[in-house]
Order: structure tokens, then C-alpha cells, then sequence
């Protein structure tokens, strides 16, 4: 066969048809939505191996393989205050965001997390004809349970995390499927503490306080003193408390030393005991898959952390934690007077426990001696009380799925049935 014939015929085969490729949109705003993006997309391309990825991420969505538009920390902002003084910037993203996903007309456009800034996208998308998942429901257990409805009205099909709640997305006439908690999944049932201190470099017979003051630089800015200042009163009754604070990135890393070092005088003699996880080491970990906040709260003898994603995975990790929140005094007095809050309790822990199963110190309540107070009987114990442990082993259990695999199955059977009917109206205001 001459050269010539043999180019035609290789041209020939690269045009027999093969699976459509699909293109899919992701936008993450945090550590966590950063971790389910990445599990997502490796989900996804399991499903469709050509398929593309792109949109607004972090690290772990980038290693595995999207094409990052812009870098998730642009969407690190919470609370009513501090929304309004990031608004010009943005309106602004949340434009380009869409004339470029107008443009690309992905397959799916998957907002992860974020509500304030996804929804919106995913409504405007959905009229435009665009398939919209929203991925993590919004807290409607915890602010207006009528908010299902509105979210149903951005997305075609939401993605939760939580069993409790397409019950209540099913009464508001909305598609939600419970795909499992990844972090159910992440965790063994009985974290190993000694595997944990010898891979994170810790003695055995430490006694250990992990702290994780939050992975926005507004909580560590309401916080991390105060917890610093709650390590100086531990010290009181525990002079060798070893402290290890992972960062969630870059920027908290910086943070967080501005904080240590500012508070260097009260610390002297304590400084080599306060331990920064950067997140650029590369801590091998002795289980799949685990963070170095992971790590650090499975190596502890008690975890003191902002309430959040971490609150759910000290509990999987099966550690005492105290839970404190301190949001900005403006925001919590509209909340507060517009009875915006449907739950007495905060925390994750708590509220699958569906009473208090773990501290919560919010607000003004969130200071040095009271933190300190709740953290000390923990520290003498070193263990969980066995009440506690069972609870968080079963609350732990109703979590498992296989999320990854069920997260890309529920947005594949949503391709398959067919283009959405495009409502018109395009970008509206923007």
C-alpha cells in the first residue's frame, strides 16, 4: 500500500462517528466545592472519556483536567456586609461567566455549592436552554424551606448531599437526588489517631489541638485571634499543648502567620508548638484521600473549628470539637431581626443529630475563656464519650453512597433525556 493510500484511508477511519463529545461548565467557590468538582469531573469523564471541562475552580479541579477560567477565591466572600463590598467585582465575573457559557453552550452547566452567586447563573442559563444542576443544596432545612421552589426554578435537577433533604424539594415539586456525602466516604469508621501523628510527624503521647479558624480570609479575620488567644488560656492547665492549623490555601497560610507572628510576645515560649500546615507540603497520607485538615483533625485529642464543612469532618473523623462562628455584627443583626433563621442550632453534627451533640459557641458567646472552657474537658479526656461516638458512627452510616459515581449518574440521566425546551430571555439584566 502506497503512502498516499494509506493517509486515505487513516482519514478515513478518524471520521467514523464515535460517542458525542460533551462539554460541561463547573463553578466552585470554596476548598469543599473545589474537592467535589474534582470528584465530579472524574465521574463525568468516566461516563464520557472525551468529554471537557471548564469554568471557575481551584487546585484539585485543575489537576484533574478543567481549564480554569478564574480561580475559585474570587467567590470566597459571605455574609450581607461583606457581599455588598465585593459586589462591583462580583457583577462582573457573574457577566463574563455568562456571555462565555453563552457563547460555549456546554451540555450542563454545574453550579457547585455557592448559592448566592450559582443560582442566579443557573436560572439565567435555564431560560437561555441550557441544562443547569445545582450541586449542594442550599441550608432550606436551616433558612426557608420555600426557597426549594426558587432553587427548582434555577436548576433542572439538584444534587444533595444530605438524606433529609429531597423530602423536602419533592413537596415543593422540585427533581432532587440524595447522591451521598463524599466525606462519608473519605473517612474509615474509626479513624486511625497514631497513623495520623506519625504521618503528620506528632509524638504519640501529644497532647494535640487542631484549629482551623475557617478557609475565608474574612472567618480567619474574626476569628483567628481568638482562638489564638483560647490557646494561651489552655496553656494555663496544658504548658505543652502541641496546636496544628492546617491552611486551606495561599492566603489563609499568610493570614494565619500574620496572625501567630502578631501575637508573637504572648507566645514565645510556645511558638515551636504552634504548627502551620502550608498547603504546598505534600504530607503523604496514610488513607485514601485524606486533607491535611483531615489528617490533623484525625490526630488530635480535641478540634476547635469554624462552623462549616469542618464540623461534619471532625465528626467523621470521630473527635471532641467545640463549633464557633462570629459573622459580621451588621449581618447577624438583620438576620436576627428578620427571624431570617428557622433552627436553633448550627453546626452539621447538630443538626443531623437533630439536637446538640457538639458545643456551639456563635457570636458573642464566641470568646477566649468560654472556648477555652468547652475545650479543656475534652483535652483531659483524649476520647469521645461512647454516646457520642455512637452517634457519629450513625450519622456517619446514613451519609455513605458513592457520590462521584452517583453525582455524574444523576447529570448523565439527565442527558439523556433530551435538550431542555429553551424559555428565551437570555442574559436579562446580567
Amino acid at each position: 500500500m502506497t503512502g498516499k493510500k494509506a493517509a486515505t484511508v487513516d482519514a478515513s477511519a478518524s471520521r467514523i462517528p464515535g460517542p458525542e463529545p460533551r462539554s460541561f461548565i463547573l463553578v466552585a467557590g470554596e476548598a469543599s466545592g473545589d474537592l467535589l468538582g474534582a470528584d465530579l469531573i472524574a465521574g463525568l469523564r468516566a461516563r464520557f472519556p472525551n468529554a471537557s471541562f471548564a469554568g471557575i475552580g481551584g487546585q484539585r479541579m485543575r489537576d484533574a483536567g478543567m481549564d480554569i477560567w478564574q480561580p475559585m477565591e474570587r467567590l470566597s466572600v459571605m455574609g450581607l456586609v461583606e457581599v455588598l463590598k465585593h459586589l462591583p467585582a462580583l457583577l462582573a465575573l457573574r457577566r463574563d461567566l455568562l456571555q462565555r457559557t453563552l457563547r460555549e453552550r456546554p451540555d450542563v452547566f454545574i453550579g457547585i455549592d455557592a448559592p448566592d452567586f450559582n443560582l442566579g447563573v443557573e436560572k439565567k442559563l435555564k431560560r437561555a436552554g441550557i441544562r443547569s444542576v445545582h450541586y449542594v443544596s442550599p441550608s432550606i432545612w436551616a433558612w426557608r424551606e420555600s426557597r426549594a421552589a426558587k432553587i427548582g426554578n434555577s436548576a433542572d435537577r439538584v444534587l444533595c448531599l444530605f438524606p433529609m433533604e429531597p423530602p423536602i424539594y419533592a413537596r415543593q415539586g422540585v427533581d432532587a437526588h440524595f447522591v451521598g456525602h463524599p466525606l462519608a466516604d473519605a473517612f474509615a469508621a474509626h479513624p486511625d489517631k497514631l497513623v495520623a501523628r506519625r504521618a503528620l510527624g506528632l509524638a504519640d503521647d501529644a497532647r494535640v489541638l487542631a484549629m482551623l479558624p475557617g478557609s475565608r480570609l474574612g472567618e480567619i479575620a474574626r476569628l483567628g485571634r481568638d482562638f489564638l488567644d483560647t490557646v494561651l488560656q489552655l496553656r494555663k492547665e496544658f504548658p505543652h499543648l502541641r496546636v496544628v492549623i492546617p491552611a486551606a490555601n495561599a492566603a489563609c497560610e499568610k493570614a494565619i502567620r500574620e496572625l501567630v507572628r502578631d501575637s508573637k510576645e504572648q507566645h514565645t515560649a510556645a511558638d515551636e508548638s504552634i504548627r502551620i500546615l502550608s498547603p504546598e507540603s505534600r504530607i503523604p497520607s496514610p488513607g485514601p484521600r485524606l486533607s491535611q485538615s483531615q489528617l490533623a483533625m484525625i490526630a488530635a485529642d480535641a478540634v476547635l473549628l469554624a462552623s462549616g464543612t469542618a464540623a461534619l469532618e471532625a465528626m467523621l473523623a470521630k473527635r471532641p470539637m467545640v463549633v464557633a462562628y462570629r459573622i459580621a455584627p451588621t449581618t447577624y443583626r438583620i438576620v436576627k431581626a428578620l427571624g431570617m433563621l428557622k433552627t436553633s442550632v448550627y453546626s452539621l453534627p447538630n443538626i443531623l443529630a437533630g439536637h446538640t451533640l457538639v458545643p456551639e459557641l456563635m457570636q458573642d458567646d464566641c470568646t477566649p475563656p468560654a472556648l477555652a472552657a468547652a475545650l479543656a474537658p475534652m483535652l483531659r479526656a483524649r476520647a469521645l464519650p461512647v454516646e457520642t461516638r455512637d452517634e457519629f458512627l450513625r450519622i456517619h452510616e446514613s451519609l455513605r453512597g458513592d457520590a462521584w459515581h452517583d453525582a455524574a449518574a444523576a447529570i448523565a440521566d439527565l442527558l439523556d433525556a433530551g435538550p431542555p425546551p429553551s424559555t428565551g430571555g437570555g442574559l436579562g439584566g446580567g
